[in-house]
């Protein structure tokens, strides 16, 4: 299955316990596509600056990332920068965000992206996700992501946004934000009151829970010894998560279940190095490897 991505890449500067690093790869659709790509090529709808390094370019192409949807414009690629805090590595402390040429991004799909049988709309302004959303109207399954800011700032669009597409993800502290439950459960059966199809919630060092219908599956978060970097392990997440539906080829409860789990393996790797660097070591053994340990953990 064809797979399509729309958000952002960007350069980063993150500081952690672990360390700091300034002006690395970074942005929501950059994490999802280059770990999509251990299970599908993806196709990438981004923008970029003029700065953006030819280094990060050349290493995107390696992936399996077709990059005919980017778009290298007059000014300065996105950055964001932020911190963690000892203990508390489930939420970034942002001190800076310039969105340079991401202010005035309108996508517009290439032609040859129109095809795509899955679309993921990554972190952005859900009016430009609707508009991404209406020029791709032929897709089998579009899910999304979004933000606190959204929820705050454009509640009556991202409803609108949840209403058309077929699965939407956010973290327990949007869930409850949306919904004005505090109660995990309740606040999926709010959301899904709202007309969401399915919702994952992602819940860090605790896993991540999957609501369709009345059934709901819940995948525990891999123990590791140390995180280096948690900077986006949500969007790594998704990108296991649909390079496992685009891989797999089918839509059943099953398979997204099966991606469920896959997305917390991929999720798992990133955060162990700054930045992507885990991955350029990540071996395809080692990702069956941890996917059997997730068996092995939730079997009884």
């Amino acid at each position: 299955m064809k797979l399509v991505v729309v958000g952002s890449v960007a350069l980063d500067s993150v500081e952690t316990p672990s360390g700091r690093h300034d002006d690395i790869l970074g942005g929501s659709a950059t994490y999802f596509s280059v770990y999509a790509g251990f299970f599908t090529p993806v196709n990438l709808v981004a923008v970029v600056g003029k700065d953006f390094p030819e280094e990060h370019l050349q290493f995107l192409k390696s992936r399996k990332i077709n990059l005919d949807g980017l778009t290298v414009a007059d000014g300065k690629t996105f950055r964001w920068s932020g911190k963690y805090l000892k203990g508390n590595l489930n939420e970034a402390i942002t001190l800076d965000t310039q969105l340079n040429v991401f202010a005035t991004f309108k996508p517009v799909i290439p032609k040859t992206f129109l095809d795509a049988d899955l679309l993921f709309l990554a972190n952005i302004d859900p009016e430009i996700q609707l508009n991404v959303l209406s020029q791709m109207q032929n897709v089998k399954f579009c899910a999304c992501d979004t933000m606190n800011l959204w929820i705050q700032i454009k509640k009556e669009q991202l409803t609108k946004l949840i209403q058309k597409v077929d699965l939407l993800f956010l973290n327990d502290g949007e869930a409850r934000q949306l919904s004005g439950e505090h109660n995990i459960v309740k606040a999926a059966r709010g959301i899904q009151s709202m007309g969401a199809k399915r919702i994952c919630i992602k819940r860090g060092e605790y896993g991540a829970l999957l609501f369709q219908d009345s059934d709901v599956f819940h995948v525990p978060a891999y123990s590791l010894e140390e995180i280096e970097d948690p900077t986006g392990a949500g969007d790594t997440f998704a990108g296991g998560f649909m390079g496992t539906l685009a891989r797999i080829g089918d839509l059943t409860p099953q398979t997204f279940r099966q991606a469920l789990v896959q997305g917390s393996v991929m999720a798992s790797f990133n955060v162990e190095r700054f930045s992507l660097d885990r991955l350029k070591t990540l071996q395809e053994s080692e990702i069956l490897e941890r996917f059997a340990a997730f068996k092995r953990m939730t079997q009884f």
